[in-house]
């Protein structure tokens, strides 16, 4: 499989985790947007939000209670922070393994653009 985020979950392409149980993993993005800008994926590949299942329900709880987690232990649960899924390439999807994107650490903008 050539999905660099299955890479990454497979220690094949290092990353600095910030978290990872046997569900989901989370790392500091490479190219950050913000001053805390942290990727959250589950290690089931799923190519895009639309492609998700009543199966995967759970799974996107998950991400969104381990985004929750993260930004209370990076100090931005207070000032606030963005939880981000992007869908296909129109909405920015650049990866096609689904992911959540945390962003924090400054004031965001909105619209985002």
């Amino acid at each position: 499989m050539e999905c660099i985020f299955c890479k990454i979950i497979e220690k094949e392409i290092p990353s600095v985790i910030v978290y990872e149980d046997s569900e989901v993993i989370a790392f500091n993005d490479i190219i950050p947007q913000a001053p805390v800008h942290i990727i959250i994926i589950p290690k089931k590949h799923i190519e895009k939000i639309s492609d998700i299942t009543s199966e995967d329900i759970d799974i996107i709880g998950k991400l969104i209670f381990t985004a929750k987690n993260i930004a209370k232990e990076k100090g931005i649960s207070e000032s606030g922070y963005r939880l981000v899924f992007n869908c296909n390439k129109d909405a920015g999807q650049a990866v096609f393994h689904i992911h959540l994107h945390l962003l924090g650490g400054r004031k965001l903008n909105w619209p985002p653009g």
